[in-house]
């Protein structure tokens, strides 16, 4: 048997370090490739010029880039056979990542529950991201429900990881060189900085993009993600194809540069959540709530941690009054990004 039907349930064990397959060198047409398939505009990562302004040798690949590539690496070991990516935990960015470097992922099984269904479980993973000089550029927890192959096959022990709610300040990672004292708020787009945000204050993006199925398709190939749910119609029951969350991130990103055109540099992803399934045909909006401010030690430069919230509906609802998600939240995800004080 040469092809591989990917690995279901219980395939998994815990304490399994899983080395993933097909290094990838990143240069300069993914960025122009993200750029057309989201309306990403940040400035540090557009512009060589402003990078250098702010202390960088020449502008850094966008932050998700990296996500998308590290997590695109594992997704034929570990969520070839998803029914869904339920969330993450525990992400930091740790190096930036430049045109030229190449990227590969490393996986260790850290948790595993069986439903109660008894035709699915969910499996936790650590993954992390490395450079050709073996530096990790970024981690992250993340946890997927994946089909069994036997229904008949024994529940293996549950073992739920304890995972952190937040990537303390002290523990951001903040790029080499990052100087923010001669920030231009003009090129930037918005003179909004750390101390313009109040905790609390819930902010509209205002726009809204309409996925298109071959859009979707095309963007989750570029980050060779193989998941069937995202490509193959007979998939799913309904015959629609999921759209991939990761997606859906980088566009609410995207979208909140109306109001946070100045929130540069994403460093940690402290929780999320892809509340709802999205499927193509859905006009995407976005809105965010500050969670909290933080100084740190580079100059010129602060934290905010902010709850970024993709919607088919109305900003700054969330939840009913059962404490569930709202039928048109897709996403909810919790991130530190840095910006000029």
């Amino acid at each position: 048997m040469k092809t591989n039907a990917g690995r279901f349930f219980e395939d998994y064990s815990v304490g399994e370090l899983i080395d993933h397959a097909v290094p990838r060198t990143v240069k300069m047409g993914e960025r122009a490739l993200y750029h057309m398939l989201y309306p990403a505009r940040h400035a540090l990562h557009s512009s060589d010029q402003f990078a250098q302004g702010c202390g960088l040798p020449f502008s850094p690949l966008d932050d998700l880039i990296v996500f998308h590539v590290v997590f695109g690496k594992t997704v034929p070991d570990i969520s070839l056979n998803a029914v869904a990516n339920l969330g993450y935990a525990e992400g930091r960015w740790l190096e930036q990542v430049w045109p030229g470097d190449t990227l590969r992922s490393t996986s260790e099984v850290i948790g595993l529950k069986q439903n109660s269904n008894g035709k699915t479980g969910v499996v936790w993973v650590r993954t992390r991201g490395m450079n050709q000089h073996d530096e990790v550029v970024m981690e992250f927890v993340r946890w997927v429900m994946v089909r069994k192959r036997d229904l008949g096959a024994p529940a293996p022990e549950t073992v739920i990881p304890e995972l952190s709610k937040v990537v303390a300040p002290q523990d951001l990672v903040i790029p080499r060189g990052l100087d923010f004292t001669q920030y231009d708020d003009t090129l930037a787009g918005e003179p909004h900085r750390l101390g313009d945000y109040e905790v609390g204050e819930i902010i509209d993006h205002v726009d809204g993009v309409t996925i298109e199925e071959a859009e979707h398709m095309m963007a989750t190939r570029l980050w060779q993600n193989t998941a069937k749910v995202h490509f193959d119609a007979t998939a799913r029951p309904d015959g629609a194809r999921l759209i991939y969350g990761g997606h859906v991130i980088s566009l609410a990103r995207a979208l909140s540069f109306n109001g946070l055109a100045n929130a540069q540099v994403m460093v940690a992803l402290n929780g999320g959540a892809h509340a709802n399934p999205c499927f193509a045909g859905n006009t995407v909006r976005a809105w965010t709530e500050v969670l909290d401010r933080a100084e740190t030690a580079a100059p010129g430069v602060g934290a905010l941690r902010l709850r970024l919230v993709a919607t088919t509906g109305a900003a700054g609802v969330l939840r009913g009054e059962d404490g569930k998600y709202l039928p048109e939240v897709l996403l909810d995800l919790d991130y530190w990004a840095l910006v000029p004080v």
